[in-house]
């Protein structure tokens, strides 16, 4: 029985009793800090433009995602002591593509004994922006936790955001997947468990979500993070690529209510996060380490197109060829350029930087476009002191 369950049940006891000193003591309960099953539940401290010395120290960030609006502003999100019991998030805005980026906006502190973690952004199709982030108890509570504010001005320098909601078990690390018919999906993950994979589904543009579906990775060995990203594909069937020792897949043809067994594609890759997208084009962006053929260390962050829906790759653009470059994300905005985010030697560097290239430059391996711009610098640690 949990903190929640025992306090109403003595409530309900005190009541029936006639309260007096049963329903004072049951009262009193109220203020016992809460059990580790609870803690998770509530929602991490959101600071709005916290003072730089109010941040806590680190030595170590990473895991980044970005979003684009309409208009053109950036936004970033990162972990500090990341891969650790006390991860943090903190968002930056640009307002000129990168050029500068302001202090941090937003400080997802999580509550003692909780981290947040492995988070991502992403604007809906009605334009509003979302903040989702992990909530566990310690390192991994065996359910995790999606979390999830939005605003409905990310072209605001200082937009008004809502209260923190949990949507359902798990970690969303990639953004959502919109159908045909309308339906957002959010492929979340339940850490290194049976039927680990969650299709986490909304009918009604955001206010309510439920489990949709289920997929296992069979291999215990091979289970981790997941990382799962899905594509719906011209066919209609759905495709989740998923991260394994390599890259693995699933098919559902239901709308995510099944899935075929997992089972890695011919792409070699490391265990470590690649990013698949489809472009305006039609056609699909994946960005992984190294060649197609070829598994490599966490280096050489490179760029491939499929016009098949991923039968095969081609083009194969290295925008960053230095080695310990981890964890892309992207966008492409209206203008049509493709921004990554990844990060660079998490320590003691803690580099966040960005990417920017076109379609034309990853068919042709090279800058053809004009448009490219390499380690745009989001954010660095300073020493230990923090960030910049």
């Amino acid at each position: 029985m949990n903190r929640r369950t025992f306090l109403a049940a003595a409530i309900l006891a005190a009541l029936v009793t006639g309260g007096g000193p049963n329903l004072v003591s049951a009262l009193r309960a109220a203020d016992v800090p809460a059990a580790k099953d609870d803690i998770v539940l509530e929602p991490a401290r959101i600071v709005v433009s916290p003072p730089p010395q109010e941040i806590p120290r680190t030595k170590r960030q990473g895991v980044p995602g970005i979003e684009r609006t309409a208009k053109g502003r950036l936004w970033a999100i990162y972990g500090r002591e990341v891969e650790s019991s006390r991860t943090f998030q903190v968002v930056k805005t640009s307002a000129d593509d990168g050029k500068s980026w302001s202090e941090v906006k937003l400080m997802i502190l999580p509550r003692a004994g909780t981290r947040a973690m492995s988070a991502t952004l992403w604007i809906d199709p009605r334009g509003r922006m979302w903040i989702f982030w992990g909530q566990s108890a310690g390192m991994n509570d065996a359910h995790f936790g999606v979390w999830a504010m939005t605003t409905d001005d990310p072209d605001a320098e200082n937009p008004k955001w809502s209260e923190p909601r949990r949507l359902g078990d798990g970690i969303l690390l990639n953004k959502p997947t919109v159908l045909a018919n309308g339906d957002w999906l959010l492929p979340a993950s339940v850490w290194k468990a049976d039927n680990s994979l969650r299709v986490l589904a909304s009918t009604d543009q955001g206010r309510t979500f439920a489990l949709r579906g289920t997929a296992n990775v069979p291999d215990p060995a091979t289970r981790g993070p997941d990382e799962p990203m899905i594509v719906e594909r011209k066919d209609g069937s759905l495709w989740m690529l998923v991260r394994v020792q390599g890259i693995a897949e699933t098919v559902s043809h239901d709308g995510g209510k099944t899935w075929t067994p997992v089972q890695r594609i011919a792409v070699k890759h490391c265990t470590a996060r690649f990013f698949v997208r489809r472009l305006q084009s039609g056609s699909l962006l994946l960005v992984k380490h190294g060649p197609l053929d070829k598994r490599v260390p966490r280096e050489k962050l490179t760029a491939y197109v499929s016009d098949d829906d991923g039968k095969t790759w081609s083009g194969g653009f290295v925008f960053e060829d230095r080695e310990d470059v981890t964890y892309p994300d992207g966008v492409q905005g209206t203008d049509g350029i493709i921004r990554i985010i990844y990060d660079h030697k998490r320590t003691p560097d803690g580099e966040i930087l960005m990417a920017a290239f076109t379609e034309e430059d990853v068919r042709a391996g090279r800058d053809v476009s004009g448009k490219v711009r390499l380690r745009v610098e989001v954010s660095r640690l300073i020493g230990s002191a923090g960030t910049k």
